[in-house]
């Protein structure tokens, strides 16, 4: 039996500790038969993705509004604001130092260029004579051509980096430096409407827009950095589903150093999605369809709270989950931790938050594992693995 470390946010906890400060935990690892993550190898590369927990942000690429900018979001509703006040630090430090190991990353097509140059909102304030804070594009970034990475066209445009193409590129440096980090999910959502007034025609993604997303993909992560659908599958499996129930998710062993992307859109955006491809099953993106579709590997399961026995569920059998910990900052205003505790417990994956660390205006809340630690063992599977003393989920790798 392992003893499963508790997550803690003490008040006054440096975030900034280097990456090496990695939690020491051990590996002697005995499966049941019936799991499908069955294994008897002693190596920590042996534990499967499924077995363990990590940490993800949601919306990664997220800065609060201006302030000026916060007031005219205000006139839609305190809450309206209050949901959007929080503000992630650049991918590469939370993925660094913050050992996140899932980012999100909301998606507008901008094949011509320009499209989210001039928001609407900053266009009101200077209208009117007011401050009306930074300028998305003082770099020149939001007027060229390709996908953008933002929350909300018009108001909500406040971003750690404009283009996906730039997120990418970020991604893929810091992961070439940390050749040996557990498997970074990358989740995009696709987006063509928005809830406020966008001040512009949104783009609607259809077939070429799809295909630009993973030419995209393929362009800046080669085969052997990233790990997709088809790579799920050996010999006699007839489908990513099947591979799933007969062995769960591959090794460490296979998957450190190495990214996958989701579609985080659901319903008909699945269909539309897989209609783009000339082989669905060749697609570089995990789709979050239907339990019993073919190409089901993972799923989207939000709430952790009433969705516990579903969550515990698909988990046993091998898939992957992402659930969030908190929404719309009102776990950090109160510091409830309610909601995070049966995250931890339902033994979903990958556990999204605002708050990987804490936001002092808040409380002291926040979802993080002890010492730092980029990953845990599932409590799902804390009967069959043992740990026993030393080693590192992430080890370094001594350089030449």
């Amino acid at each position: 039996m392992v003893r499963l470390s508790r997550p803690v946010c003490p008040a006054g906890l440096d975030t900034r500790l280097p990456a090496r400060a990695v939690t020491l935990l051990a590996v002697l690892l005995t499966l049941l038969a019936s799991s499908p993550a069955q294994a008897d190898d002693t190596d920590i590369n042996q534990l499967r993705l499924h077995q363990l927990q990590l940490i993800g942000t949601h919306n990664s690429y997220h800065i609060a509004p201006h302030k000026s900018v916060a007031n005219l979001i205000s006139l839609a509703g305190s809450s309206v604001l209050q949901g959007i006040e929080y503000t992630h630090r650049p991918l590469p430090e939370q993925l660094q130092q913050l050992q996140v190991r899932q980012l999100e990353l909301d998606l507008f097509a901008d094949p011509d260029g320009g499209l989210f140059a001039k928001p609407l909102a900053r266009n009101l304030l200077i209208n009117s004579g007011q401050d009306p804070g930074p300028d998305p594009n003082a770099d020149g970034s939001l007027a060229a051509p390709g996908i953008k990475v933002l929350h909300a066209a018009g108001f909500d445009y406040a971003t750690n980096v404009t283009t996906l193409q730039a997120a990418f590129q970020q991604i893929r440096a810091w992961s070439a430096a940390a050749p040996q980090h557990l498997p970074v999910m990358i989740l995009l959502e696709l987006k063509e409407t928005v809830p406020n007034p966008a001040g512009v025609k949104l783009i609607r993604w259809d077939s070429p827009r799809l295909q630009e997303l993973d030419a995209l993909i393929r362009t800046e992560f080669p085969p052997s950095t990233m790990f997709s659908p088809a790579d799920l599958l050996e010999p006699g499996d007839e489908s990513v589903r099947q591979a799933v129930i007969r062995r769960g998710w591959p090794t460490l062993q296979k998957l450190r150093g190495k990214v996958f992307f989701c579609l985080d859109n659901e319903g008909s955006w699945v269909q539309r999605y897989l209609a783009a491809q000339t082989d669905p099953q060749q697609a570089p993106l995990f789709v979050s369809a239907a339990t019993d579709h073919p190409l089901a590997a993972w799923f989207k399961r939000n709430d952790p709270v009433g969705q516990f026995a579903e969550i515990q569920t698909l988990v046993k059998q091998g898939f992957l989950i992402r659930t969030r910990a908190d929404a719309d900052t009102t776990q950090a205003r109160t510091n409830d931790t309610t909601r995070r505790e049966r995250a931890f417990a339902s033994g979903a994956q990958y556990i999204s938050t605002d708050f990987p660390e804490p936001q002092p205006q808040f409380s002291d809340y926040c979802v993080r594992w002890p010492d730092h630690a980029p990953a845990r063992l599932s409590p799902l599977f804390s009967s069959t693995v043992t740990l026993p003393a030393a080693p590192q989920w992430e080890p370094a790798v001594t350089k030449p």
